[in-house]
């Protein structure tokens, strides 16, 4: 569909800095680690798992391949907006300086340049994705609230803030109803976010949670621990509907978390025979969610199959 405005796809996001001036081949400049900072509000995690492991080890072998991105700090130094796990690595490593671009941005930008080129990772928490759409989301409504000569080489510059989810969904190819679903997480009181990202409460269950203050997300915690159980979905909108009337309490959630729930079907393998076939360091959760998606592409291939 035709637009006016200026869209960033989330392979391309380096477009976005290609003025006359930035379409001349970057400098690439080695930075001392000493001079480097995180981003202020950097949404994604790093791991030292086994994958940072390999990485540092690579680093010490062959160095930083890929050249971080950075911008100028207010305080001196740098602050990084693109490779925060090579950074870590590279530390690993004793390294004392890695390649880096520089970039000189506004907040809004560097924003939406972290975020962009963190959501191409592979493998990213429901707790991250929830953090970084809210991020990109109020900087993409910032941009597009300014008069568009302050914003010549920013996206969204053409924008209304009414469209920015809509844009937010075709630029990461998640519905905005998907999209919504992830920014209500951020609702959550910070157990019950750790719990959908361990995958112990599914992640539809935990929006309906997500309408509870935080007294009653507390109270709805303390009968999880105490049950060992975690609510459906169907639970889950049964306590937000008592909540919503003013009716929930400690006795009312109990007994919702005591009714049956109906039995699944588990299905269990291997580890050995399973764990071969992806990468060192994928935990629980990645491999089920790796297997679904795969799965779920199979089904739609013969159904498309069934169609023909």
């Amino acid at each position: 569909m035709a637009s006016n405005g200026i869209s960033i796809g989330m392979k391309s996001y380096d477009d976005l800095f290609k003025t006359d001036e930035g379409r001349k081949i970057e400098e690439i400049k080695p930075v001392s680690l000493s001079e480097l900072k995180p981003f202020a509000e950097q949404p994604f995690k790093v791991l030292m798992d086994d994958s940072m492991t390999e990485l540092a080890e690579s680093i010490r072998q062959s160095g930083v391949l890929s050249p971080i991105v950075v911008r100028p700090h207010k305080d001196g130094g740098y602050e990084i907006l693109s490779g925060h796990r090579r950074v870590e690595a590279s530390k690993i490593a004793e390294k004392s300086e890695v390649p880096a671009v520089i970039k000189d941005l506004d907040d809004d930008t560097a924003t939406i340049l972290l975020v962009d080129s963190n959501l191409q990772r592979e493998h990213i928490l429901p707790s991250e994705k929830a953090k970084a759409y809210q991020m990109k989301l109020d900087a993409m409504k910032r941009k597009a609230g300014r008069p568009s000569q302050e914003n010549f080489v920013q996206i969204g510059q053409n924008s209304s803030p009414t469209n920015s989810r809509k844009e937010l969904a075709e630029q990461t190819g998640e519905s905005s109803v998907q999209i919504q679903r992830y920014l209500r997480l951020n609702n959550l009181i910070d157990p019950i976010l750790d719990m959908v990202d361990n995958g112990e409460i599914a992640m539809n269950a935990a929006v309906e949670l997500s309408y509870l203050g935080s007294k009653a997300q507390t109270e709805v915690l303390s009968t999880i621990e105490s049950e060992e159980t975690s609510p459906s979905i169907e639970q889950a909108k049964k306590i937000r509907r008592f909540h919503d009337e003013g009716k929930l309490n400690d006795n009312v959630i109990l007994s919702i978390m005591q009714e049956q729930k109906p039995e699944k079907i588990k299905i269990t393998f291997d580890e050995d025979k399973i764990k071969r076939y992806f990468p060192k360091g994928y935990t629980k959760q990645q491999i089920e969610e790796t297997i679904i998606k795969l799965l779920e592409n199979m089904y739609r291939k013969k159904q498309q199959e069934k169609e023909r």
